[in-house]
């Protein structure tokens, strides 16, 4: 989800809910403590250097338990981090710490904001030898004498 998105969703909400993807509910007393523009510039495994930029929200589960962030509140502090950050329209990235601190993709189901799990994967495919899809062989085109194929009982597996 892109921040664009996230503040023409917060008008038309009565409360902010975050959602762990396996439905586990981030407590309501949460906080945001954090509004930014990450910059990445980096190199992959092939070679090409790549640069990436995403806004980061950080939510912190305090214990004063009768907080409650309000859609008005939430907007006004992206509002004011675009005015005093410059803060460019670009994906959300949200750090929670459930069991350890995790990076989540943004999505809305229509009542709750949704952190969807992320995950890794290899930029450089082609440069690393990675097949694209796993290669489906016969055991009949395997070559070699029958003598060195196992066959039951022969004790080479």
């Amino acid at each position: 989800m892109k921040l664009s998105e996230i503040k023409e969703i917060l008008p038309s909400l009565e409360n902010v809910e975050f959602q762990l993807e396996h439905g586990t509910f981030v407590p309501e007393h949460f906080h945001v403590t954090e509004v930014g523009q990450i910059y990445k510039n980096f190199i992959d495994c092939g070679g090409v250097i790549r640069k990436e930029r995403w806004i980061n929200f950080q939510l912190w589960d305090a214990d004063d338990y009768e907080h409650r962030l309000k859609p008005a509140k939430l907007l006004h502090i992206i509002q004011l981090s675009e005015e005093k950050l410059g803060i460019e329209d670009a994906e959300i990235e949200v750090e929670y710490q459930d069991d350890t601190i995790g990076k989540y993709d943004l999505d809305f189901n229509g009542k709750n904001f949704v952190l969807r799990n992320k995950t890794t994967a290899c930029l450089a495919q082609d440069a690393c030898g990675i097949p694209s899809e796993k290669l489906k062989k016969n055991v009949s085109e395997f070559t070699g004498n029958k003598s060195s194929h196992c066959t039951p009982n022969s004790g080479c597996c």
